[in-house]
C-alpha cells in the first residue's frame, strides 16, 4: 500500500517516523501508517485538538480493524501519545499519563 502525507507538518517525512519507530521498538505496517495519516489529517482540521473527541474520531474511523482495542496493539504506549510522536505532531495535553499506560 502506498502512504501519501499531504497533512504532515513542514519538515515531517515518513524516515523520520521509520527512525522513531525503530527506537520504540515499533514494526511499521500499513494500520500504523493509516493512523499516523489520520492523526496528520485531524491536526490539519483542528487548532487545538481535544483529545475526547480525537479519541472518539480514531475509535470510529478504525472501528473496521478494531478500534481502539487495536489501536493499543499497534502503539502499546497509547495511540495518541505514539501515533502523534510518529506522525510529528505535538501530543495534545493529558494524553501522556504513566498511571494509564500512555507513556511516552
Amino acid at each position: 500500500m502506498t502512504h501519501t502525507f499531504p497533512n504532515a507538518p513542514n519538515g515531517w517525512s515518513p524516515d523520520d517516523a521509520k527512525a522513531l519507530a525503530a527506537e520504540l521498538d515499533i514494526e511499521l505496517t500499513d494500520d500504523h501508517w493509516s493512523v499516523v495519516q489520520a492523526l496528520q489529517g485531524y491536526f490539519a482540521k483542528h487548532d487545538f485538538p481535544n483529545r475526547r473527541e480525537l479519541t472518539d474520531a480514531l475509535e470510529e474511523r478504525f472501528h473496521v480493524i478494531g478500534g481502539l482495542k487495536r489501536l493499543y496493539i499497534l502503539f502499546p504506549n497509547g495511540p495518541i501519545a505514539q501515533g502523534c510522536q510518529l506522525a510529528g505532531l505535538e501530543v495534545p495535553a493529558g494524553n501522556i499519563d504513566k498511571s494509564f499506560g500512555s507513556v511516552v
